[in-house]
């Protein structure tokens, strides 16, 4: 049986930050799967399911808005433990090549105001299930302390 990458990460060591996942050859292009892992593994309460919706909602809408960037957007959700999301960009691509757009996208969304983009029942599956207050206090959170405190250690991962 195949080995998941992911299931390969060392989950007992990993800090918060953005880590390359994986790369794939696709086509023409390659895919690199980025972790924005926004809690320590094991070690956090997780992310709680509202405010991880609509910080899938605020991300995508941003990232699929960047213009200069939107064309090598291929995916961005969250985990399903909870502690993070997945970007998927076109390119082959590091961690470093990624910092300022993830910091833009964490600015956007602490300081959104509004209404959460797609949050109504003809647009999403679960509309109800959002919670604006604590998805700009997690991205705030993530953006002050450990986007704007970056080393090695939140970029490559644990072996």
């Amino acid at each position: 049986m195949k080995k998941i990458a992911s299931f390969t990460v060392n989950h007992i060591d990993l800090l918060r930050g953005i880590y390359v996942s994986r790369k794939d050859y696709c086509g023409d292009d390659y895919i690199t799967t980025f972790d924005i892992r926004m809690k320590e593994p094991n070690r956090e309460p997780v992310i709680n399911t509202a405010e991880l919706h609509t910080i899938e909602h605020l991300g995508a809408t941003y990232l699929r808005n960047d213009l200069e960037l939107s064309e090598k957007i291929v995916y961005f959700g969250p985990m399903g433990c909870r502690t993070g999301y997945y970007l998927l960009m076109k390119g082959d691509l590091t961690s470093n090549d990624v910092v300022p757009l993830v910091t833009d996208l964490f600015k956007f969304m602490a300081d959104f105001e509004g209404d959460v983009p797609g949050a109504a029942p003809r647009d999403c599956g679960n509309y109800l299930d959002m919670n604006l207050g604590m998805a700009k206090y997690e991205s705030k959170k993530f953006l002050d302390e450990v986007l704007m405190n970056l080393t090695d250690d939140n970029l490559i991962y644990p072996e």
